[in-house]
């Protein structure tokens, strides 16, 4: 027997390789609507209160991204770097960029058929029983025994007409660069409330230092008051005063202890570290206010990473829009099988026993209770959803740069008026003290003289930590240098995660 096709086979399969280039030439179509970024109103050429500013250019500051390190803080730096390592919402972030990534190869999946293979062994038997119709009815049963031997490779492929698969590619795509993006915006959120945790702590240290030196004052004036009672100069009452004074500032230096120490528990968070492992020794204050690294409106588009994980879930729901679309139209699905079937072991895999089938099936719901208009509806509705949440995200990174902007521009000018307060009390309490120790003043004056002092120079730190606090949150409203364009090829972006990812375990198991 000649197993060769003949012209006479291939004129039966004519109809077949007719829908099979018929689908290819449909697969170039796709249903739901091509995505377009959405319109926003046109920014401002500058910031409103960015217009009296000199900045330093932006590039200078943050061109490799470390915009920390504006602050001038070794100290800083080391701990920064330690975020990106050891800090838990950065693993989480990065474990779900990893599963967006592979949501994606499961998408594109669906471009290749599905091949299978079965095989299967199995004995049946039967019986069938007969009767007499006499009185002494007899019975006589027969049985018959039968083996089968099955093997099988099938292969289906659904053809892409309407562009459901591309489309269904187009949303997972999106929605890992919003993926990534939200992995770059919890690196730069933990790491700029590691830089402004920090910093306040080092002006926690500052305090912690004036007040020491305060209580040092306190305590010679509390003294001199012991000394001019002794003899008889003053009344019991500057000294009970006096006393006062000391141990309410006393209690100030204890009670600043408290913030302190949470504030470096706070930064054992960030880092990965349990609190009672982690320690920052005092330090003075050696951090600078930096320039400010403003840029213009429009950068804030490429520049934000909650900007740009925003933009890609609003081309994500779009995609989405087309693959609820599809469902309303007919699916091609083309499958292949072959394989031997015997009921002999012996003969199992023999020519003879050889099967095989080969067509298409074409399918559509012409029924569905409305299930795919409230599909597609729903879709509809998440874009505009996403599109409304994008907007008020590029919105509210305005507002951020704006308010910082601001808070720098007025703490700066309230700095110098202070400073200008605090050198004038300092000054009032020398007066005061060599008044009163001529005694032409009474106790009440130093008093108020040395409180006004402290006020002023815990003011003045104050200030300083406000500025701190808001260059750091303007470095993190312009993206902290992060480039948008990053999420164009997520490849190098996928390997160092997963560099990372397996770093950690080694890490771990060498523990």
């Amino acid at each position: 027997m000649e197993n060769r096709m003949t012209q006479q086979d291939l004129f039966k399969l004519k109809p077949l390789l007719a829908v099979l280039m018929a689908s290819f030439a449909l697969a170039a179509c796709s249903v739901g609507p091509d995505y377009v970024r959405p319109q926003l109103e046109p920014a401002p050429a500058v910031f409103k209160e960015g217009q009296d500013w000199h900045p330093a250019q932006p590039r200078d500051l943050v061109a490799d991204g470390r915009w920390w390190e504006m602050f001038g803080d070794a100290q800083l730096n080391a701990l920064v770097a330690q975020v990106d390592v050891s800090n838990q919402n950065l693993a989480l972030a990065e474990a779900n960029f990893r599963s967006a990534v592979a949501l994606v190869q499961s998408s594109r999946s669906a471009y290749s058929p599905t091949l299978a293979a079965s095989a299967s062994a199995s004995r049946s038997g039967g019986s069938s029983s007969s009767s007499s119709s006499s009185s002494s009815s007899s019975n006589a049963s027969t049985g018959s025994v039968r083996n089968s031997y099955n093997f099988a490779l099938t292969a289906s492929w659904e053809a892409d007409i309407w562009g459901k698969v591309r489309r269904d590619v187009e949303a997972s795509q999106a929605s890992a660069q919003a993926s990534a993006a939200d992995l770059a915006a919890a690196r730069l959120s933990a790491q700029a409330q590691l830089a402004q945790n920090y910093l306040q702590l080092r002006v926690l240290d500052a305090q912690q230092q004036v007040l020491q030196d305060t209580v040092e004052a306190y305590q010679r004036s509390y003294q001199l008051t012991q000394n001019q009672y002794a003899a008889g100069m003053v009344a019991k009452s500057d000294v009970i005063q006096a006393q006062t004074q000391l141990k309410s500032a006393q209690a100030s230096a204890l009670d600043n202890g408290v913030t302190r120490a949470q504030v470096e528990h706070a930064i054992a968070l960030l880092v990965g570290k349990t609190p009672s492992s982690f320690s920052l020794p005092k330090a003075p204050l050696t951090a600078v206010a930096p320039p400010v690294p403003q840029g213009v409106p429009s950068m804030l588009l490429e520049r934000r990473p909650d900007v740009a994980a925003a933009e890609r879930r609003v081309a994500a729901a779009n995609a989405k829009i087309g693959v609820a679309k599809a469902a309303y139209f007919p699916s091609l699905t083309l499958s292949a099988s072959g394989g031997y079937q015997s009921s002999s072991f012996a003969d199992w895999f023999t020519l003879p026993g050889r099967v095989w089938s080969l067509g298409p099936q074409l399918a559509q719901t012409i029924f569905d209770g409305g299930a795919r208009s409230a599909a597609t509806d729903q879709a509809i509705a998440s874009y505009d959803g996403t599109v409304a949440t994008y907007k008020q995200t590029v919105l509210t990174a305005f507002q951020d740069v704006e308010d910082n902007l601001a808070a720098l521009r007025i703490l700066e000018q309230e700095a110098a008026v202070q400073n200008e307060a605090l050198l004038a009390a300092r000054q009032a309490v020398t007066l005061v003290t060599n008044q009163y120790k001529a005694g032409t003043v009474s106790y009440v004056s130093v008093i108020t003289a040395q409180a006004t002092a402290l006020s002023a120079e815990l003011t003045s730190l104050n200030i300083l930590n406000r500025r701190m606090a808001a260059s750091v949150l303007l470095a993190k409203a312009l993206g902290g240098g992060w480039d948008g364009h990053d999420l164009d090829d997520l490849g190098p972006l996928q390997r160092q995660q997963a560099e990372k990812a397996k770093a950690l375990k080694d890490n771990a198991a060498l523990r």
